[in-house]
């Protein structure tokens, strides 16, 4: 089989959709990326690429643009919030050295995948927003809101947790608050900081923060539990008093982060269903999901866009090996690893929020458990993270 010449849409400009569009024009697709906004902004925060993410990117010949806009990591260490004591460091430095572990703005991501897809032929098209995706014909057809149809030979959607392509595939999504919400920002940072990821922990709370773009901005994520929220979104912004009072009791060193917060956005975490269809073959066409479309998760791994690069290497491969007749075999091999790590990050979130005796008793184990075996923590992850999906071909 081939892709030379083969048409393929995109709905999404985000990690998923820019890698995609990269990976299948660098095997000689026509290859279209429909984006609703009207220009690829600098937006977001902080987000970290493993080695199993890193993997992609290097395979994709990015890897030189991936260390130019990103910070290596030394170390994840898990640290008690009121007094900012050391819990447990996990050493992602030594995980794998020639992949690395690395921190960096979600826009300079998106910037160089952007320059990827670019240079390898894909095209961009803005102002695309979409208001569903019709599956009833022989072709998948995007219908936007200005009513415009475009039939596509092959549609994947990359567009998000509100996807029309999963819509159209699985019906409409009941997500289930969990009972969390975040704060997001940026605040200025010290260059010589340690390249490290402290995640700061206490009952019903924590909060994650590291270094960005050569160490001048830290990432702050802050998590708090909560009764009652009403919508899901990243864009809403909130009085960063209310961040600080969540966070009063920590240590000095989280309280003077949160001192130096201007803007603060806040967002309520969701729990979704990894999609029970991922694919569907139609007589003249076929549609997939990939990224958030198929497998939302929850931000306490650090895999959503490692888990879309993988989806990517994966995807194009069998596209590249058996057309759209393997589709089925795409979501076979993505569906179960990619639930382990959507149930992964949901058991991290309990961990980090333990209260009373409990959170004494885990804090005691992960110390003792460092001092004896330095290694064993981290090494729980190996099926994370020594994962190469480049392999597949």
């Amino acid at each position: 089989m081939t892709l030379k010449d083969q048409a393929v849409t995109i709905l999404g400009a985000g990690v998923a959709g820019l890698a995609l569009a990269r990976a299948l024009a660098l095997k000689g697709a026509r290859v279209i990326v429909m984006e609703q906004a009207d220009a690829i902004r600098e937006v977001g925060a902080g987000l970290q690429i493993s080695p199993n993410g890193a993997r992609v990117l290097q395979a994709l010949g990015l890897g030189p643009a991936l260390e130019a806009a990103s910070l290596r990591a030394g170390a994840v260490e898990l640290r008690d919030g009121f007094d900012g004591s050391l819990v447990t460091r996990l050493d992602v430095a030594r995980l794998r050295p020639d992949q690395g572990w690395h921190f960096l703005h979600r826009a300079d991501l998106i910037s160089l995948l952007l320059d990827g897809a670019k240079a390898a032929g894909a095209e961009l098209r803005l102002l695309q927003k979409v208001r569903r995706v019709d599956l009833s014909g022989a072709q998948p057809v995007v219908e936007t809101c200005t009513g415009a149809l475009e039939p596509a030979s092959i549609l994947i959607g990359a567009d998000g947790l509100q996807s029309h392509t999963r819509a159209a595939l699985n019906g409409e999504a009941k997500p289930v608050f969990t009972r969390q919400v975040a704060w997001r920002c940026l605040v200025p940072c010290d260059p010589s900081e340690p390249k490290v990821a402290e995640v700061h922990m206490g009952p019903g709370r924590h909060l994650v923060s590291y270094p960005l773009r050569g160490g001048t901005l830290r990432n702050i994520v802050a998590v708090e539990e909560r009764d009652r929220w009403t919508e899901e979104g990243w864009s809403i912004r909130d009085d960063t008093m209310e961040m600080r009072l969540a966070f009063a009791d920590f240590s000095p060193r989280v309280k003077g982060w949160l001192d130096q917060a201007g803007d603060v956005w806040l967002w309520g975490l969701f729990r979704h269903p990894v999609a029970k269809t991922w694919v569907r073959v139609l007589p003249e066409g076929a549609v997939a999901l990939i990224g958030d479309a198929a497998h939302p998760t929850l931000p306490f791994l650090a895999q959503g866009a490692n888990m879309a690069l993988e989806d990517v290497w994966t995807l194009a491969a069998i596209l590249e090996r058996h057309g759209t007749a393997g589709l089925v075999a795409y979501q076979v091999a993505r569906a179960r690893r990619t639930q382990r790590i959507v149930t992964a990050a949901s058991r991290n979130a309990r961990a980090y929020h333990l209260s009373g005796p409990l959170r004494a008793v885990a804090h005691l184990g992960l110390r003792l458990g460092g001092r004896i075996a330095p290694g064993a923590a981290l090494s729980r992850f190996n099926w994370l993270y020594d994962y190469d999906v480049t392999k597949i071909g």
